[in-house]
């Protein structure tokens, strides 16, 4: 099997009003490294797009990867280009990534041309970004590339912010890191998302496990599902009973507070994401509480209690 790194560069709508639906990036450039079995640099790719949905650049486009209009006018059809990239990437590989970011918007962009068929979904990938940050980062931040090449001494042979060098860098700090911590927390982008209940995705990691549902009509179904609402503990698989029911909270997401007897407290959060054609799927995540994150359920309880009494209490008032 191969590694396929990857990095895009996009433009946007100078206007963000004028942005179209459902593809709010467009993809001017691909880049991609090819990596054998022992993470090896065996080939590489790089292709400038001619954009035609937004032939604008935005300034940030500019001032970050210095391509110019000139460039642009000499670049592919994104069609081609994308079928180049998906045949130059053969049929044995796993995509790795910096961000959670490329992927999806490749799709979108794959989408827009009517051909999304050509990559099966969900996709499993590695998101080196993420794997950096729990496992070599201290920071708990959004760590950049170019701190991640810092990090690992890698030494500078190319201009950021264009798609080939940041590729060929995510490759570099890839191959310096311990490979059975990306087979262990590898990823799956659900821009594709599970289309029937047999499809849903469960994935249990070391620290939690996290569930994306299949697509939804409207929030009010998805939350009654009882797959949706469940708690169970990642670690034995048994039913958690709840001590906080689920809640929403003044961030629309979800949350509750669960037991195991086994193996203690379980912080459970739902995110409703509503998709490129309307529906809604749930995202659920259930990880070990400590006492801090115990603590946090109940504050944000009571605000939400004390916010519903208050507009109880308004609205007596008003009548």
């Amino acid at each position: 099997m191969n590694y396929i790194v990857l990095d895009f560069e996009w433009n946007q709508s100078p206007v963000k009003e004028k942005s179209k639906p459902g593809i709010p990036f467009e993809i001017i450039e691909i880049g991609a490294v090819k990596l054998d079995e022992n993470r090896q640099i065996t080939d590489s790719f790089s292709q400038i797009i001619r954009p035609k949905i937004y032939p604008e650049l935005h300034f940030k486009t500019k001032e970050l990867t210095k391509i110019t209009e000139e460039e642009l006018a000499q670049g592919q059809d994104f069609e081609d280009a994308a079928m180049d990239f998906l045949f130059w990437c053969g049929e044995d590989y796993l995509f790795c990534t910096w961000g959670n970011m490329d992927l999806t918007e490749f799709q979108r962009n794959l989408t827009y041309y009517k051909m999304l068929d050509f990559l099966e979904g969900p996709v499993k990938y590695y998101n080196i970004q993420k794997i950096f940050r729990l496992f070599y980062d201290d920071r708990h931040l959004t760590s950049s590339l170019e701190h991640a090449a810092e990090y690992f001494n890698i030494k500078s042979s190319g201009d950021f912010h264009r798609a080939v060098n940041d590729a060929a860098y995510t490759a570099q700090i890839f191959a310096r890191m311990d490979l059975s911590l990306a087979e262990k927390n590898y990823t799956v982008d659900y821009y594709q998302y599970p289309q029937w209940k047999k499809e849903e995705i469960h994935l249990t990691y070391d620290h939690y496990y996290k569930y994306i549902s299949r697509g939804y009509k409207t929030k009010e179904f998805a939350l009654e599902d009882r797959e949706v609402k469940a708690t169970r503990c990642f670690k034995c698989g048994k039913t958690a009973p709840k001590k906080i029911r689920w809640f929403s909270s003044k961030t629309k997401n979800y949350y509750c507070l669960a037991y195991c007897s086994e193996h203690g407290y379980i912080r459970g959060k739902i995110k409703l994401k509503r998709m490129d054609d309307g529906k809604i799927i749930a995202v659920k995540t259930l990880r070990p509480a400590n006492e801090e994150m115990i603590q946090e359920i109940y504050r944000i309880k009571k605000e939400v209690i004390a916010k519903r009494r208050e507009k109880r209490h308004k609205g007596c008032e008003d009548v």
